[in-house]
C-alpha cells in the first residue's frame, strides 16, 4: 500500500486543482499506488513520479507537491491553464532528478533556488512566459545534463556559470527569448552535444563554442547579431550534423575545414556578410542556394 503521508499530499494537490477530471482516479478509498498519473517505488511504495501530460489542470502549481519527499520526476506538460510562479516548496524535493514544466502558462522569474536541487539531471521550463534573467545558480547541480529555457521572455545576458554544466553530453536550449550581450567564453569550456541560442539579440564573437575536437552534434546561432570572422572558425569535425549561422553579421569566408565535416545534414550561412567561394568537398555542395544566399560581401 502507498504511504499515508504521500496519499494525503496527493489529495491536497487534487483539491488545489479543483478536483480536475484528469485526477478522477485519485480516490481516497483506494491505494494511491494504483492511481493514474503517479508512480510508486516497488520496494518502498513511496510516490516517485508525478506525470501529468495534457489535461485540464487550472491554477498555480500547488505547494503540496513539495510534500512528496521521494519524488524523482515531475512532468507537467501541455497544461495551458497552469499559471503562476514555481513554488518554493519544490526545494524540499531532495531526490528530484527530472523537472519538466513545459508548454504551460507559467510566469514570473525563474527561481534561483532550482540550483539547490542537488540531484537534478534534467530541467525543462520551455514554452512558458517566464521573464527576467537566467539565474547563475541553475548549473549548480553536479549531474545536470540538460537545460531547456527556450520559448520564454527571458532578458539579460547568458551567465558565465553555464560554462560549469558538469553532466555528460550536455544540452542547452535558450532560443526564442530576448537575451542580449555576448556569449561568455566560459561556454567554450563545455563540450555541448546540442546548443541552440537562436532568435535572441546576442552579439559579439561566439567562436569559443567551436573547436575541431569537440563532439558537438548541433549548433543553432541564427537570428542574432553575431559578428566574427568565419574564416578562422574551427568546426567540430567528427559528429557535427547541424550548423545554422544564418541572419547574423558574420564576415570572412567559409573555412576549408567545413569540407571535413562529413556527417553534415543541416547547414545555413545565409543573410550574413561572407565573401569568396564555397570550398569544394565534403557535404557543402549538397545544400541548395538558400543555404548561402543574401551574403553581402
Amino acid at each position: 500500500l502507498c504511504n499515508a503521508d504521500d496519499k494525503r499530499a496527493l489529495l491536497r494537490i487534487k483539491k488545489a486543482f479543483d478536483n480536475a477530471y484528469v485526477l478522477s482516479s485519485w480516490d481516497a478509498a483506494t491505494d494511491c499506488c494504483e492511481w493514474n498519473n503517479v508512480e510508486c517505488d516497488s520496494t518502498t511504495h513511496r510516490i516517485v513520479a508525478l506525470n501529468l501530460p495534457r489535461g485540464d489542470l487550472s491554477g498555480p502549481i500547488p505547494s503540496a507537491v513539495g510534500d512528496l519527499p521521494y519524488l524523482q520526476n515531475i512532468y507537467l506538460h501541455k497544461q495551458p491553464n497552469l499559471t503562476g510562479n514555481i513554488p518554493r516548496s519544490l526545494l524540499k524535493l531532495k531526490n528530484l532528478q527530472y523537472l519538466t514544466l513545459s508548454y504551460n502558462n507559467l510566469s514570473g522569474p525563474i527561481p534561483g533556488f532550482l540550483g539547490d536541487l542537488a540531484n537534478l539531471i534534467f530541467l525543462d521550463l520551455s514554452y512558458n512566459r517566464f521573464s527576467g534573467p537566467i539565474p547563475s545558480s541553475l548549473t549548480n547541480p553536479p549531474n545536470l545534463r540538460s537545460l531547456r529555457l527556450d520559448r520564454n521572455a527571458l532578458t539579460g545576458s547568458i551567465p558565465a556559470s553555464l560554462g560549469r554544466i558538469q553532466g555528460s553530453s550536455p544540452y542547452l536550449y535558450l532560443s526564442h527569448n530576448q537575451l542580449t550581450g555576448e556569449v561568455p567564453t566560459a561556454l567554450g569550456d563545455v563540450d555541448y552535444t546540442y546548443m541552440d541560442l537562436s532568435w535572441n539579440q546576442l552579439s559579439g564573437d561566439p567562436s569559443a563554442l567551436f573547436g575541431r575536437n569537440k563532439s558537438t552534434q548541433q549548433i543553432y546561432l541564427s537570428r542574432n547579431t553575431f559578428e566574427f570572422n568565419m574564416s578562422e572558425m574551427e568546426p567540430p569535425q567528427e559528429n557535427l550534423i547541424a550548423l545554422d549561422l544564418s541572419h547574423n553579421k558574420i564576415f570572412g569566408g567559409i573555412p576549408v575545414a567545413m569540407t571535413g565535416v562529413t556527417n553534415l545534414q543541416i547547414f545555413n550561412v545565409s543573410y550574413n556578410r561572407l565573401c569568396g567561394e564555397i570550398p569544394v568537398g565534403g557535404r557543402l555542395q549538397s545544400f541548395d542556394s538558400t543555404a548561402y544566399f543574401h551574403n553581402r560581401c
